[in-house]
């Protein structure tokens, strides 16, 4: 009995091994195409970060407007150049492009705070 369970734990070692290495592999095909795809889209080639191609609905204008001034004025600063770009049909050199890794979602956290506010205020409106 005891050959059978250790066998058993070994085998169980193995597939939870195997399991690992499956979800490893799907991370890094995953990674793959989001490098991909952030690649293809081309605001990177303009020097932009995601933030800066999202679309300006009122809660985004909110967002925008609680920005502290140097992320404000960054993000303007790159919107202003990759516009510049655009009207002469150029890129910027490649080393100047907008890494996927350095790519941050600096607005996520005013936004998120900006819906949650205004779910809050049509709760309060509801009662």
């Amino acid at each position: 009995m005891s050959e059978l369970s250790t066998v058993t734990a070994q085998c169980n070692s193995w597939v939870k091994l195997a399991g690992r290495s499956t979800v490893a592999a799907s991370g890094r095909w995953l990674d793959g195409i989001r490098k991909w795809y952030y690649n293809t889209t081309g605001f990177n080639k303009l020097g932009l970060m995601q933030d800066d191609t999202i679309y300006d609905n009122e809660d985004v204008k909110e967002a925008i407007r609680r920005l502290p001034e140097r992320l404000y004025n960054d993000r303007m600063c790159r919107i202003k150049r990759a516009l510049d770009l655009s009207m002469r049909q150029q890129i910027l050199p490649k080393e100047q492009w907008t890494k996927f890794e350095e790519d941050k979602f600096y607005l996520e956290p005013y936004l998120k705070e900006v819906i949650r506010e205004i779910k809050e205020r049509e709760e309060w409106a509801k009662k």
